[in-house]
């Protein structure tokens, strides 16, 4: 049997371009692509997952992978891909900014590690919520479902040079606002109720100056605000949820699925 080099070549890019689509989603997607994980666990990752969905994936288009046409697909499944595991790390991303307003408001800003995500010192609060989080979004299958959307994707948004649109653009830069009004909801409830106790403090100075209100306050709003984290982490994890089902949305909309 005689293989001619175009045949091969359309072999080749019938499996590259559905690589670079999965590949640079779990690049930017949460779990996937924390900086504990290293870049050959991705590959093989990716590699595995496109040959198991190569059988199933519609006929690619019969473009040269090195022409300017190929290279304009190829930046089209890249920039998918990567568009939608952006899409989580922002719903991940607003778990940070909440836990960062509660920490400040305990007292525990100082209090930081390293988020394994991004690699950036972050507050222990913060890092309670994002691991928290991460167990429920494994044990929702959230990642199964990322991979059997992007698979129906090659249906509804074939490989080629024509994917996203401006309109797709603007609707990521829009949802992007949900890192600060979405973690603000999410933080909103403790931070106000630590705040009453702050300004119940600050009432009991001006009544008795007296007072050594640090050595006293500091014990108080702490133990207050680990008390409030555990009984609104329900209510946190309840917004998380929404979010997630907010992002899966979008990311339907942007795959046309």
């Amino acid at each position: 049997m005689n293989i001619t080099e175009a045949e091969l070549l359309a072999a080749v890019s019938g499996f590259i371009w559905p690589l670079f689509r999965i590949g640079a989603m779990l690049v930017a997607m949460p779990v996937f692509s924390m900086r504990a994980a290293p870049a050959r666990t991705r590959l093989i990752v990716s590699l595995v997952v496109t040959l198991v969905i190569w059988p199933v994936l519609p006929d690619m288009p019969k473009i040269e992978m090195l022409s300017f046409q190929g290279v304009m697909v190829a930046l089209q499944q890249i920039a998918i891909g990567l568009c939608t595991g952006f899409i989580l790390q922002i719903v991940f991303a607003t778990l940070v900014f909440a836990g960062q307003g509660v920490a400040m408001s305990m007292g525990l800003g100082f209090a930081s590690m390293v988020d394994p995500q991004t690699g950036v010192q972050v507050p222990v609060i913060a890092q309670i919520y994002v691991m928290t989080a991460t167990l429920l979004f494994l044990v929702m299958d959230g990642h199964l479902l990322m991979i059997e959307m992007l698979v129906e994707s090659f249906t509804t948004l074939p490989v080629s040079a024509n994917g996203l649109v401006t309109l797709d653009l603007w609707a990521l830069l829009a949802w992007s606002s949900m890192i600060f009004s979405g973690g603000l909801l999410m933080a909103l409830p403790l931070v106000a109720g630590l705040l009453m106790v702050n300004v119940s403090f600050g009432v009991a100075t001006r009544a008795a100056p007296q007072l050594n209100i640090f050595a006293v306050g500091f014990p108080v709003t702490l133990m207050l605000g680990m008390l409030m984290l555990w009984l609104t982490l329900p209510n946190i994890l309840n917004n998380f949820s929404g979010l997630l089902t907010s992002a899966y949305q979008l990311i339907g909309q942007l795959l046309r699925i």
